[in-house]
């Protein structure tokens, strides 16, 4: 696939006047458009890269690959297929939720495209474990699992108050409603299994990038207790707890997202 189909294929968009560049990547139900409330304060600064991936937003489904994206690998793939259809290195990368392990799975295998990675509300696996809190117990995520196979119109109407964690604020988590309906429900499962059936807690080890975690507060999908662990196992990292509660802090509470980030480049530039 050359460069123009990649692009094409993940919908790339970039915006921006700076020469480095800040990629930002979705989580899990969602597009590049949920940046909308961050990527225009970094655009005097650096070069802004949006993307969607494949089977979502308006990303090519043709492309879709059952067997590629059942595990989180083959997005880190299409992430680094996308940084060198651009032909950056030394790249800034935000990712929020599912998309922090997804940039970790990529930075592990092209250390290169990399220089720092900002975490937004990360988790390596969302499953207790022995000796680990993820948050959900495996029934938990089984039964989320079968309701979107038996009822994804309500379980779209389940989790996105859950996920926004923000109840006073209906617009944004009826958007976020929206963006889990506007996807294929296919695929949407099948994303859905290769987010929280995940386990990528080994791939930490090791993992000595500069990184900056942002932890929300009450936050029910990357609880605080996930945060901690991240920023253990990752020497390089920095914790910041936020005063945003829920899950998407892009979205409810973009001042004070960005100034943390703002604030974490100035300190590292």
């Amino acid at each position: 696939m050359n460069h123009a189909d990649i692009l094409k294929r993940n919908n790339v968009r970039v915006t921006g006047q700076g020469s480095q560049v800040m990629l930002f990547a979705h989580g899990f139900g969602c597009d590049q458009n949920m940046w909308r409330f961050i990527t225009p304060a970094f655009e005097a600064e650096y070069k802004v890269v949006v993307f969607d991936y494949v089977g979502a937003g308006k990303s090519d489904l043709i492309a879709y690959d059952a067997t590629k994206y059942a595990t989180l690998a083959g997005y880190a793939q299409d992430l680094i297929e996308v940084c060198d259809a651009l032909s950056e290195k030394n790249i800034i990368f935000v990712g929020h939720s599912v998309s922090s392990m997804i940039g970790i799975l990529a930075a592990r295998e092209r250390p290169d495209l990399f220089e720092r990675l900002i975490l937004v509300g990360p988790s390596p696996c969302y499953i207790n474990k022995e000796g680990y809190t993820g948050g959900f117990e495996s029934e938990d995520i089984e039964g989320l699992l079968q309701m979107m196979d038996k009822n994804y119109i309500g379980w779209a109407s389940f989790l996105a108050p859950v996920v926004m964690g923000n109840p006073s604020n209906t617009v944004l988590t009826e958007e976020l409603q929206e963006s889990f309906c506007s996807t294929d429900p296919v695929l949407a499962r099948r994303f859905a299994r290769a987010t929280f059936l995940s386990d990528n807690r080994a791939d930490l080890e090791g993992f000595d990038k500069p990184c900056l975690i942002l932890q929300c507060a009450e936050d029910m999908i990357a609880p605080t207790a996930v945060g901690e662990f991240v920023h253990q196992r990752l020497p390089a990292s920095q914790l910041v707890f936020m005063k945003a509660t829920g899950h998407c802090p892009h979205m409810s509470h973009p001042e004070e997202t960005i100034e943390l980030i703002s604030s974490y480049l100035r300190s590292s530039a």
